[in-house]
């Protein structure tokens, strides 16, 4: 062998290694992306609200960790089975168009298995180490996201209302895993989180409306262009979402510090909804949405701290 050949072969070989990493790492990644990881975290955040405010007295570590553990895994597969599903219409908008299946990273059926086997390990944890009703919550909010608002989507602008539905159940997820039974304090929760999603996701499908009208998906702001009913409608959740968020005063689950913090914000979202109802233009729908991503954890936040510690 030549002078450098031994040198030379150990470069190719430290580099195929550094190929196999990196293909190894971009695949693990297209894994984790098929989960929706950072939408899920805000359903994570709604789930430990739920678990605390119905163990004001504390919630045991192995309890809150396979709440957690079970609620990811199914949010994480109902996340690829939605993937999976809608892989054509997530082609043909910009935003999505680089998810994993859409790309060819991940085969549909590989997709779809993934996201059945998640969901059911999750729904196992839940049932075996927290409670069966939990599991049956959860397993509402799969089959309610997956086999009802997914296809409903290009269908009907309906499918906004009905996907707030699933959207607002992981509260509920808690409540059950802690207590295994879904009582009226738990559905105010849900009633909490239901309204807000209609100004969140309205301001979302106005900013991306374009891409919605490519994917021929029927939100109402590609049915109706001008954008009068995208706006009326956020101002009239957000407008009932006040008073519903109020309730937990009501029920128990807090007191003035709470309904204080609740009402500020409250205005503040009301005042945001009513600016993008008027404009309708993408800076105020910006303002809403991002406005309404930091609501959601002060509002709850607010509210599991009046629980336990005011």
């Amino acid at each position: 062998m030549k002078p450098g050949a031994h040198a030379v072969a150990a470069a190719h070989v430290e580099a195929d290694r550094d190929g196999q990493r990196t293909g190894l790492a971009e695949r693990a990644l297209a894994w984790l992306a098929l989960t929706k990881p950072r939408l899920n975290l805000l359903v994570l955040v709604t789930t430990i609200a739920g678990l605390y405010l119905a163990a004001p007295g504390g919630v045991d570590g192995l309890l809150l960790v396979h709440t957690l553990v079970g609620t990811a895994l199914v949010a994480g597969g109902a996340a690829a089975l939605n993937q999976v599903w809608e892989h054509e219409t997530d082609s043909r908008m910009r935003r999505t168009r680089s998810r994993p299946v859409p790309r060819g990273r991940i085969g549909i059926r590989q997709g779809a298995w993934f996201g059945v086997v998640l969901a059911a390990l999750g729904l196992a944890e839940l049932a075996v180490w927290t409670t069966p009703m939990a599991a049956v919550v959860a397993g509402v909010t799969l089959a309610s996201y997956v086999l009802v608002y997914t296809p409903l989507k290009t269908r009907t602008s309906l499918a906004t209302l009905v996907g707030a539905v699933p959207g607002a159940l992981p509260p509920l997820i808690g409540w059950a895993a802690a207590t295994g039974e879904v009582t009226l304090p738990a559905l105010v929760l849900f009633g909490i989180v239901f309204c807000w999603q209609m100004p969140h996701f309205l301001a979302l499908a106005w900013m991306y409306r374009d891409d919605y009208r490519s994917a021929r998906i029927p939100l109402l702001p590609v049915v109706e262009p001008d954008g009068r009913r995208t706006g009326r409608q956020a101002l009239v959740y957000a407008a009932a979402l006040w008073p519903v968020s109020l309730m937990p005063a009501a029920v128990g689950l807090a007191g003035i510090p709470y309904s204080a913090v609740a009402t500020l914000l409250g205005g503040a979202f009301i005042a945001l909804s009513a600016t993008f109802a008027r404009e309708r233009s993408m800076a105020s729908a910006r303002r809403l949405f991002l406005a309404s991503i930091l609501y959601l954890p002060l509002l709850l936040g607010a509210l599991v701290a009046d629980r336990l510690w005011i």
